[in-house]
């Protein structure tokens, strides 16, 4: 009869997922794995398989657990336009974090041309991100706070695509006063005044 695991399977995941966000895919050996795991070899490749198929698994944990946050950060705001707006503000608020990047955009870049099965995730992955802030700008346009006439799925890749773009200039260093303004100047440009709506 097999043992049963003596180790929490989401912790060892989200151990495993910070290693790879650190140093990447290819910078990561083994003994990096067996080290923040806790795990040796055996138990390590038993329980998730060998490394690419558990860089998959974290990679999968990391987006579900982005959605999950992006699906309350949404919703918490009293106004739909309110939450988009602070959707360009994320990546100024939390500037430790975002050095390391979105891991997703990180693997892609890594990978993408070489892994099918990393950039056809990456694609569904920014499919329903962009499904979920075009539900927000949905909900704003019936608050009455943006235009009837915008396309809420070209809006949401509009955002998406400046959001993105935030977390990628803040990993390079760039100082907090000029991410805010340009997080302002794309707000702007993005998300009128509900004034201007009306």
């Amino acid at each position: 009869m097999a043992r049963p695991r003596t180790f929490d399977e989401k912790q060892v995941l989200t151990a495993v997922r910070d290693q790879f966000w650190d140093a990447g895919y290819a910078a990561t050996s083994l003994e990096d794995l067996m080290r923040v795991s806790g795990l040796g070899k055996g138990s390590l490749y038993a329980a998730f398989g060998d490394k690419r198929q558990l860089f998959l698994r974290a990679l999968r944990s990391y987006t579900d657990d982005s959605h999950d946050a992006l699906r309350k950060a949404l919703s918490e705001p009293p106004r739909a336009l309110d939450a988009l707006r602070l959707l360009l503000e994320a990546p100024i608020d939390d500037p430790t974090g975002t050095r390391r990047g979105c891991l997703m955009a990180n693997s892609t870049c890594e990978l993408g041309n070489a892994d099918p099965e990393v950039l056809a995730h990456a694609h569904r992955t920014y499919e329903t991100s962009t499904a979920l802030i075009g539900d927000c700008v949905a909900r704003a346009q019936h608050e009455g706070d943006l235009p009837s006439s915008a396309d809420p799925i070209a809006l949401a890749r509009a955002l998406l695509a400046a959001q993105q773009g935030l977390v990628f200039m803040s990993r390079t260093g760039l100082d907090t006063a000029t991410l805010t303004a340009t997080a302002q100047s794309l707000a702007a440009q993005l998300l009128p005044d509900r004034t201007d709506a009306r």
